[in-house]
């Protein structure tokens, strides 16, 4: 019997417990209630500060989306066709079901070594992504579609599996690389739906890269206190982490005004845009 659901987060006690219990949902719609019943709750002081319980190594999943290797994701067609449209919006979905994820199992698997904000940031993240889950899942059914009607591959969530003993490189990775990027790939997407005629969705991904330039800024401002304490340069210190375990993660173009109002300035990824030769967006 799971303890996930809205169900164990109302008899959750603890924070840890709480995050479980969003972890071990799988029914994407019961995740995204249960995401924000547990954040509810936690605002309301209902949950305790505690970490008393052990996220799982992998989150429940649904039966679909299938899930492939990236190199086996069928191509999305023509740019501007309704079938493209609707394929990008499913990725997206997936993207933000995950990310409800990767932001509980942040609070749960690292909040008991850091102070209560961190938990309050990352609680606020991830009820910001089940409510990007929501809003994509609507959209897509009104498109005659559903989450789930497409493939999916699980890349994002490997990243969760590569950095579970490390949070120093779940933020370098996951926030201020893999989030990052999304602030840089946005803009141009939003103009095509717009040429498209569908401002349905663009105001939909307007809204979650406006959300996700505050979630850039949460990790690169704990990425950089963890290294204030630990003596660390963060910038060098970002540049050696992706360097090592991360290599190809971080491509131009770079929307360069996104990424500094995240905090994400260019002694970060500055070197990494002039080896590349390329120029920068925005």
């Amino acid at each position: 019997m799971s303890d996930g659901g809205r169900l164990g987060v109302t008899k959750a006690r603890t924070i840890a417990k709480a995050c479980r219990a969003v972890l071990l949902t799988a029914d994407p719609r019961e995740k995204t209630m249960a995401a924000r019943a547990a954040a509810r709750a936690w605002r309301s002081g209902r949950i305790a500060h505690d970490f008393d319980a052990v996220m799982p190594d992998r989150p429940l999943r649904p039966e679909k989306p299938e899930l492939l290797p990236p190199n086996r994701m069928p191509k999305r067609g023509r740019a501007g066709s309704e079938r493209a449209r609707i394929a990008m919006l499913h990725a997206l979905a997936h993207i933000e079901y995950v990310a409800i994820d990767l932001a509980f199992d942040c609070a749960g698997r690292f909040g008991a070594a850091m102070p209560r904000d961190f938990v309050d940031d990352w609680i606020g993240v991830g009820a910001d992504e089940a409510m990007h889950f929501a809003l994509l899942d609507r959209r897509l059914r009104a498109m005659g579609s559903f989450y789930g009607a497409h493939p999916a591959h699980d890349g994002l969530w490997e990243t969760a599996e590569k950095t579970r003993d490390d949070l120093t490189a779940r933020l370098a990775l996951v926030p201020m690389a893999l989030e990052a990027r999304g602030l840089d790939v946005t803009p141009p997407t939003v103009a095509r739906f717009e040429a498209a005629g569908d401002s349905a969705s663009a105001r939909i991904l307007t809204r979650i890269y406006n959300d996700e330039i505050r979630h850039v800024a949460a990790g690169t401002r704990w990425f950089e206190s963890w290294c204030e304490a630990a003596g660390r340069i963060p910038a060098e210190t970002w540049q050696r982490l992706i360097a090592q375990h991360f290599r190809g993660v971080v491509k131009p173009p770079f929307n360069d005004s996104a990424r500094h109002a995240a905090g994400l300035t260019l002694d970060y990824y500055g070197t990494l845009a002039a080896t590349a030769g390329a120029g920068h967006t925005h």
